[in-house]
């Protein structure tokens, strides 16, 4: 009989908090596309007789992330030197926090699973390393320090996720909350959130962890949940053959859909943790946290469930209007004072905003189309004056640049028309020319009263107010 394996997930994510400048000096931290090696100065590129100075903001922010996970923060923490040698990291050691993280103890709800934190704690980014591989210009590894001193945290989970799928979830939940409370932008494409994932599988019921697999530097969710798949799946042919799992670091090689080995745990090196000679410890002060816990914004899923109750959406809707923080204020902004248009505002900024943010690569912020405005169009719908087609026409006006909604709407004759007089003149015409159809819809079909409505539709070019002309139909036809 074959086993049935069980996956075990635990990840460590890295995000980069969004501050203007690095950890422990005033570099920028503009450097992503910049020319190598032009955000550096002679501290973050570990030259002899510099001392850190620790960012405030960058603690802030930190502190900012550890609250909404619902951390207990620390009374003190202490920076600490990891000692280990690599090119990219020029002082020979990077400044972190190991015993005592500022952070420990949180919790993030994903859908029905509560996924345990284990501990956040502060530390620097690395610089980067460039390989020029099948370079004809360049030859050998480069190094740029422009990455090198800029402010992380580092996010610990328990191993309490047990697919790929709770994984990605994971992932995303925390991105979101993150980037909500504004301690980072998370642009995984720019190296800003990065995760690392470490799995084992054990059998079916068994309460013991496999041995421990680590997969570095995962930068996309998709990434997240295929290496995962794959790890799972390799781990278990393993052990089925007969085989043994060993500790190691592997690779995920997207091109190639598979994880290979980089350095086994048995070979790795000893960071001689000690704590850093010039920095004091950080003291967590009760007023600086209750300052910071007062200024946090309404969490995802709060709102998320404020939107459900509040403005009747669906749960997709709610989702998708509160996947970020700027996205929701916008919907809230549209509605304000037309609550009884919400849905409507939902389906417009579904259909129509997203789409053309999306086709422009842009965010919200560079919408061409007001909040009030997109409301307003919101409410005209709502109010009958404009069909569902016609919003879609005049957004298009909106977007193009132009007049109110409402002057849009009567320059371009998409007004609804929902006088009784031409409405039942075009029901009876639709009625005459649609025989077939009047008759099956008489019959009572449904589909037949469906065809009627859009035969008036076509004769209105698209301006008749469609409740009305069902209603009027089947007072026709005396259904």
């Amino acid at each position: 009989m074959s086993i049935r394996y069980e996956m075990v997930v635990g990840l460590e994510v890295h995000a980069q908090l969004a501050t203007k400048s690095k950890l422990f000096c005033s570099c920028p931290t503009d450097g992503f596309g910049a020319p190598p090696n032009s955000r550096v100065c002679p501290l973050c590129t570990g030259q002899p007789g510099t001392l850190p100075v620790l960012n405030r903001k960058a603690v802030e922010l930190a502190f900012r992330a550890a609250l909404a996970l619902d951390c207990r923060l620390a009374p003190f923490s202490i920076f600490a030197r990891k000692n280990y040698f690599y090119p990219d990291l020029p002082k020979g050691y990077q400044i972190s926090q190991y015993e005592h993280p500022f952070a420990q103890n949180g919790r993030l709800q994903v859908k029905d699973k509560s996924v345990r934190i284990h501990r956040i704690h502060l530390e620097e980014d690395a610089g980067k390393l460039l390989h020029a591989i099948g370079s004809k210009e360049l030859d050998g590894t480069l190094v740029d320090f422009n990455r090198g001193g800029m402010p992380l945290i580092e996010i610990v989970s328990e191993p309490d996720m047990r697919s790929s799928e709770e994984a990605a979830a994971y992932l995303s939940a925390l991105k979101e909350i993150v980037q909500y409370v504004g301690a980072s932008r998370c642009d995984m494409e720019k190296g800003e959130m990065r995760c690392d994932a470490n799995v084992s599988i054990r059998s079916s019921g068994s309460a013991e962890l496999g041995v421990r697999v680590e997969i570095k530097n995962l930068n996309s969710v998709r990434a997240v949940k295929e290496a995962l798949d794959h790890e799972f799946e390799r781990q278990s042919e393993l052990l089925t053959c007969g085989g043994r799992v060993l500790q190691e670091t592997r690779l995920w090689d997207h091109e190639a859909g598979t994880t290979r080995a980089m350095r086994s745990k048995e070979e790795a090196h000893d960071y001689r943790y000690f704590p850093d000679p010039d920095l004091t410890p950080l003291v967590a002060d009760e007023a600086f946290i209750e300052k910071i816990r007062s200024e946090l914004p309404e969490l995802p899923a709060a709102r998320r469930q404020r939107f459900l109750s509040e403005y009747g959406l669906s749960e997709y809707d709610a989702g998708l209007l509160t996947s970020q923080q700027a996205l929701a204020d916008y919907f809230e902004a549209a509605v304000r004072g037309r609550q009884a248009a919400a849905k409507t505002a939902a389906n417009l900024m579904a259909t129509e905003l997203l789409a053309r943010l999306n086709a422009e690569d842009v965010g919200i912020d560079a919408s061409k189309v007001k909040a009030s405005d997109l409301g307003e169009l919101a409410g005209l719908v709502q109010d009958g004056t404009l069909s569902s087609k016609g919003a879609k026409a005049a957004f298009a006006a909106l977007w193009a640049g132009g007049d109110s909604p409402a002057v849009l709407v009567q320059k371009l004759g998409l007004a609804q028309v929902s006088d009784e007089g031409p409405l039942r003149a075009w029901v009876q015409e639709a009625l005459s020319t649609n025989a077939q159809a009047a008759a099956d819809a008489k019959a009572g079909k449904q589909r037949a009263v469906g065809a009627l409505v859009g035969a008036v539709m076509k004769l209105s070019c698209g301006q008749a107010n469609p409740a009305m002309v069902n209603r009027l139909i089947k007072e026709s036809l005396g259904l």
